[in-house]
């Protein structure tokens, strides 16, 4: 374990963010470069010995929380990133990405601010990266067999890494014109940059895996003709079948999902518009939906120099603490959270339901009209009197997914069941109804969250493994049915 006396003698720290007048002026990182590193070991020995670590049960991945907790108190940063990697292939991704369920079930967070883990794993893998500590894996020798992966997000790249390291040839392939998914065209480039992708691909070209950009399955590559090339494909394409607002005025030019504005911010940075198709800069923009999609919108809208900023979210209010009894440790608790995005300006509006949008005689949205709703007998109900409109001249929906993309083919030509929300059905290997065929991530899962992403696509991985070997070494983190205290 790391100091016995640590969380006695240090209170928590996180990682410093930019001022706001100065960040809201570019693209890069919210955080201050470097300012982790000073205080990373002092916040590492506050883990402490707690014999049974509730961590590891938060973190699908069952990431060895308290073990490199202790190396990056001891800064032997080598060993610290050995056991990172153990079991996550992205820290640098889930670092600075994932709300760190891991850190809801922290012993020490019971009665005192559970250990910065997150800050903890994002500095370890830095460090590992400015050292030269992560290199290529590359396999000893091959199987003879082939894997295709049709998606290059989390959970894909995972799974890819994983059987490329087992072995097999693996080729993935990617719709978009980059590869990363949501990681490359969902979040924001002051989350994560890019270059933190681009590195790992790099590795993985290294490594042996092969990559398809611009290649959409069931569309430009009948889903049967793959599955007769390949001796098993991994479906691993999310859940992007975004949940629309059916209300009057819908059709007005303005309003958009937010998987059509984020990206094109994103590719501005990468050199492919001098501006955004979409833009906010000058208008009233009203983001529907209080999660992290919607604060990605937020963030953005404040670069591109908005007007106004507007979040609306259906839900009430969350409770600034943690509930004892209806969200008690170690579960994850629903709690208000402000991110860098919201510290940056702009009003959210709680309890708050969309009844239509109104419109100019062009056809673009001017106004959002709302009522505000309360929960009467479990059912969620307008409060009578309480209409009023705000103004909105860019809209963007950010309320969540419902499903894999059923529209472009693939599910139809592979012949896949669904589960009963509308998700691709696998059993306990994550294989498929149809033998070779694999599910990981969003797409057999449902929308969720990035940690999530990469053990399903290492458990697939071991799936796939043992399919054509007939026996695994691989790790397993999860099964389909798990569900971490933490979620």
């Amino acid at each position: 374990m790391a100091d016995p006396k640590g969380f006695l003698n240090h209170g928590r720290e996180v990682a410093r963010t930019r001022p706001v007048g100065e960040r809201v002026k570019d693209w890069n990182e919210v955080y201050v470069p470097g300012s982790l590193l000073p205080i990373i070991s002092k916040q590492a020995s506050r883990c402490m010995d707690c014999g049974i670590p509730f961590c590891h049960n938060g973190c699908p991945l069952g990431n060895l929380i308290p073990e490199w907790n202790d190396y990056a108190y001891r800064e032997d940063w080598g060993a610290a990133s050995e056991r990172l990697h153990a079991t996550n292939n992205f820290p640098e991704f889930t670092g600075r990405l994932c709300p760190a369920p891991c850190e809801s079930a922290c012993v020490l967070g019971i009665n005192q601010q559970p250990v910065t883990i997150k800050n903890v794993e994002v500095s370890i893998i830095d460090k590992a990266w400015e050292t030269g500590d992560v290199a290529p894996q590359i396999p000893e020798r091959l199987s003879g067999k082939t894997v295709a992966v049709i998606g290059s997000g989390p959970s894909g790249l995972a799974a890819a890494q994983q059987l490329t390291r087992a072995g097999h040839t693996v080729a993935v392939y990617e719709r978009a014109d980059r590869v990363g998914g949501l990681l490359r065209y969902g979040i924001p480039e002051f989350k994560m940059e890019k270059r933190h992708i681009n590195r790992r691909i790099e590795q993985m070209r290294a490594e042996g895996t092969r990559f398809r950009t611009g290649v959409e399955i069931g569309r430009d590559i009948n889903a049967r003709d793959l599955k007769k090339r390949y001796d098993a494909i991994v479906i691993a394409a999310g859940a992007t079948m975004a949940r629309d607002l059916p209300v009057p005025g819908r059709e007005l030019n303005g309003i958009h999902q937010a998987m059509e504005y984020l990206p094109l911010a994103n590719k501005v940075q990468e050199g492919d518009y001098v501006s955004p198709p979409i833009s906010a800069e000058g208008k009233h923009v009203v983001v529907i939906g209080g999660g992290d999609t919607g604060a990605d919108c937020v963030g953005t809208a404040h670069r591109q120099g908005a007007a106004s900023v507007t979040q609306l979210e259906i839900m009430p209010r969350p409770n600034d603490e943690r509930h004892p009894t209806g969200q008690p440790w170690p579960t994850f608790p629903i709690l208000y959270k402000v991110t860098s995005a919201h510290e940056e300006g702009g009003e959210r509006i709680y309890s708050a339901s969309t009844t239509h949008f109104e419109g100019d005689e062009d056809g673009n949205v001017q106004w959002l009209h709302l009522a505000e709703v309360e929960f009467v007998d479990g059912k969620l109900t307008q409060k009578p009197g309480t209409e009023r409109r705000i103004p909105a001249q860019l809209v963007t929906l950010a309320m969540g997914f419902t499903g894999t993309d059923r529209e472009n083919g693939l599910v139809e030509q592979f012949g896949l069941d669904l589960d009963e929300r509308g998700n691709i059905a696998r059993d306990a290997d994550f294989q498929t109804n149809v033998p070779g065929v694999f599910v990981a991530g969003d797409a057999g899962r449902g929308q969720s969250l990035i940690v999530w992403a990469i053990a399903e696509g290492r458990s697939a991985a071991r799936g796939v493994d043992r399919h054509l070997t007939g026996a695994s070494d691989l790790p397993a983190p999860i099964r389909p049915t798990d569900r971490a205290l933490a979620v």
